[in-house]
């Protein structure tokens, strides 16, 4: 089993701030480091110093690290246009020596979208496909050769799909709650499909539902990673553990099912039991990214236990 570090830097991070915590990860053994793609705090926090971009944010860790991967958990598809896109993220893993993964959904905080002017439709699954197939489809056209798409909501004529990326075939990541258009989406398009903020119960009946859409949609399960998604707070004893919930707004007597919260025994315990499942990665959403030693400890003394 992977496991990545999962940041949300809109909730209040500089660049500077960003970087540190990326190369620390990599410093720690981490495999991947990824980031939310939103421009709004949400909740109560001010946001500050406010947001930085994904795309932007992920060009200069590309140069700023040399072996974790990276990527968006995940980009929104109504944030930018997919012939647009499909060049920055083919350039970011050029510029990452092919270190590049590729998350998208939806997009889903209406408030963010009335706040920086983005429409915001209300049926977006349709600009979702289109886009996943946009974005393989350029990034598998051959050299010389040109890609061209008509669709709904998007179209592209030959184009010529450049830049190419370093990686043969782009890693790309999709995931959702819903019980049969996004695991269809990621059984057509994806090489992962990510569950994000539930229960283990939760986590496998989703599981067996994407898998069974696999097999409806003619894809092997087997060949299609599975990932969860997990609000992560670590501690070696009850104040330590109280100390970083209550930085990252958590009540530490609130019912954890859908997080994992505790000492890195009990943290331990609790991602053992998604090998079980089958599970391939887990990402662990660490919110306050000043927090180091919070990576140092997950590293030293939950991670081991796993491996």
């Amino acid at each position: 089993m992977q496991f990545c570090v999962f940041t949300e830097p809109q909730q209040g991070a500089t660049y500077d701030t960003i970087v540190a915590h990326a190369q620390h990860a990599e410093r720690l053994g981490f495999h991947a480091w990824f980031r939310s793609d939103h421009y709004l705090v949400m909740g109560d926090d001010d946001g500050l110093p406010g947001p930085t971009d994904a795309w932007t944010t992920l060009a200069g860790l590309a140069r700023e690290t040399s072996t974790i991967r990276l990527g968006t958990l995940v980009s929104s598809a109504t944030h930018r246009h997919p012939g647009i896109l499909a060049v920055q993220v083919a350039q970011v893993d050029q510029m990452s020596g092919g270190r590049v993964e590729f998350g998208l959904g939806t997009g889903w905080y209406a408030r963010e979208h009335e706040a920086f002017g983005i429409p915001f439709p209300d049926k977006r699954f349709g600009m979702l496909d289109e886009q996943l197939a946009i974005m393989t489809g350029y990034w598998a056209t051959p050299d010389g050769a040109t890609f061209s798409f008509e669709g709904d909501h998007y179209t592209l004529v030959d184009v010529p799909a450049l830049p190419k990326i370093v990686q043969e075939r782009m890693p790309v990541i999709v995931g959702g709650g819903g019980p049969r258009k996004t695991p269809q989406l990621a059984a057509r398009y994806a090489t992962e499909f990510n569950i994000g903020f539930r229960s283990l119960e939760s986590f496998a009946e989703v599981i067996a539902n994407v898998r069974a859409i696999c097999v409806e949609e003619d894809r092997d399960p087997a060949t299609l990673d599975v990932s969860i998604a997990w609000p992560t707070v670590v501690g070696r004893d009850a104040a330590e553990i109280a100390r970083r919930c209550a930085a990252v707004g958590i009540d530490p007597a609130s019912d954890h099912g859908e997080r994992l919260v505790g000492t890195p025994t009990e943290v331990a315990d609790r991602l053992g039991a998604l090998t079980e499942l089958g599970v391939d990665r887990v990402y662990l959403q660490t919110i306050d990214m000043t927090d180091l030693e919070h990576l140092d400890l997950i590293a030293a003394d939950v991670l081991p236990a796993l491996t």
